[in-house]
């Protein structure tokens, strides 16, 4: 006779149909948990203002899962009245720069940083807390997780470790605090000492913290003494049908292009190459995928380079798994700051296994980077490195002439959506 399996209640805003990253986490960990005899009870909105949507990813929910849904208030949805596609693009992250900033983005910017915190989806805390108080003894789960961001999805995990004492997991998909978007806030003193104190209590209360990587396992440490578990994010076994390789020599981006994210060296090498290789102009494709902010993309036309642009937006997850295995580069950039030292892209995993290499440009000392250079999955460059940048991409141009260029992974296993679940379920247990 097998064993009740145990019921681990995950506590999350993004889900199918919400698209982009930050919904591929706990889609995968509850699509594999039932393997491992855990029973996902996965808690959601009911009517969510996702700013990105992919109805596709609605068939990969597991039918093993318990879906809980209960109505929540964001204030996006009042805002999106006046402006839909600026509430949109500020909840996904794209911030305009500080310089261009609208009077209404400053205002939406100081309404979201001060009058809502931790995050806009603050509002769901109460009736949550008030629906689980009941949900979880008449169904005698013992273990709850909550994925952030939005952070105030911990506040949910605080009152109910508070109230009825379950074993409680905050998993942090992003920092709280020195997350790169948060100093765009416009946050008063006192809004940034709340912040603060509630990061405080929510790492000193949980029984665990899972992080996404090494750098804020060290910062969340000088912070409390709470155990802290590093699962990072990882690739799962896609049906993609065997992409034909683009006949360009493509250089394609996947995922946010934010403002801050505008590798200037990347585009002046890409100039210096067109100018000092005759054929080079003609097989250069610059290929983007997803959204893209606007001073990236006048950035590329100061840079003359709109000629060689395929702006081609939001795609599925699919398709964005099929431009991922065709084109001939895959570029990876984080913005250049102390701050982003901790963040690994959920798309380097998937990245990774496509068999094409990537270009990654970011600060020096990146978690990202160790990860690339283990897996010979590519090359990483700081912001200093522009000359080994343009010798790496003329080296790739060349192989891609000879019809050679590709990436030649090693020790991908261990960064597998089912493998990391199993180490998720390691920890669930002790």
């Amino acid at each position: 006779m097998n064993p009740e399996p145990k019921k681990v209640l995950i506590i999350t805003y993004y889900w199918p149909p919400a698209g982009g990253p930050g919904v591929q986490r706990w889609l995968k960990f509850v699509k594999y948990l039932p393997d491992f005899g855990v029973q996902p009870i996965v808690y959601i909105p009911e009517n969510p203002t996702y700013p990105i949507v992919d109805e596709a990813l609605v068939k990969e929910v597991s039918d093993k899962a318990i879906i809980i849904k209960h109505k929540i208030f964001e204030p996006y949805q009042l805002a999106s009245l006046f402006s839909k596609n600026r509430t949109q693009k500020i909840s996904s992250g794209i911030i305009p720069n500080q310089k261009k900033q609208s009077f209404l983005d400053k205002v939406y910017l100081w309404i979201r940083g001060n009058l809502y915190i931790p995050d806009a989806r603050v509002l769901w805390v109460k009736p949550s807390v008030s629906f689980f108080e009941k949900y979880i003894q008449e169904n005698n789960i013992d273990t709850i997780i909550t994925s952030g961001p939005p952070h105030s999805l911990h506040l949910i995990g605080l009152e109910l470790k508070q109230k009825l004492g379950v074993k409680w997991f905050a998993d942090f998909r992003d920092p709280w605090t020195t997350i790169g978007y948060h100093k765009s806030l416009r946050l008063s003193n006192y809004a940034a000492k709340k912040h603060k104190a509630l990061e405080h209590q929510v790492l000193n209360t949980a029984d665990t913290i899972i992080v996404t990587s090494n750098t804020t396992k060290t910062e969340f440490q000088s912070i409390t003494n709470t155990p802290i578990a590093v699962i990072t994010n990882g690739y799962d076994t896609e049906n993609v049908v065997k992409q034909a390789l683009d006949s360009k020599f493509t250089l394609a981006h996947i995922g946010s292009f934010l403002s801050e994210r505008n590798p200037k060296m990347l585009w002046e090498s890409l100039v210096e190459l067109i100018n000092e290789i005759t054929d080079f102009k003609s097989h250069l494709e610059i290929k983007l995928i997803g959204a893209v902010s606007q001073e990236v993309l006048e950035t590329i036309d100061q840079f003359e380079l709109n000629l060689y642009l395929n702006n081609l937006g939001y795609v599925s997850h699919s398709q964005a798994i099929a431009h991922q295995r065709k084109s001939q580069v895959l570029l990876l950039i984080e913005i250049n700051s102390e701050d982003t030292k901790s963040i690994i892209p959920g798309k380097l995993f998937e990245y990774m296994v496509s068999g094409r290499p990537i270009i990654a440009i970011g600060p020096d000392g990146s978690d990202f980077a160790e990860i690339i250079t283990n897996t010979n999955t590519g090359v990483f460059f700081d912001y200093t490195e522009k000359i080994k940048l343009k010798s790496v991409l003329l080296g790739f141009y060349n192989q891609f002439l000879e019809g050679k260029l590709q990436s030649n992974a090693v020790g991908l296993q261990q960064y597998s959506r089912k493998s990391l679940t199993g180490k998720l379920v390691e920890i669930l247990n002790k």
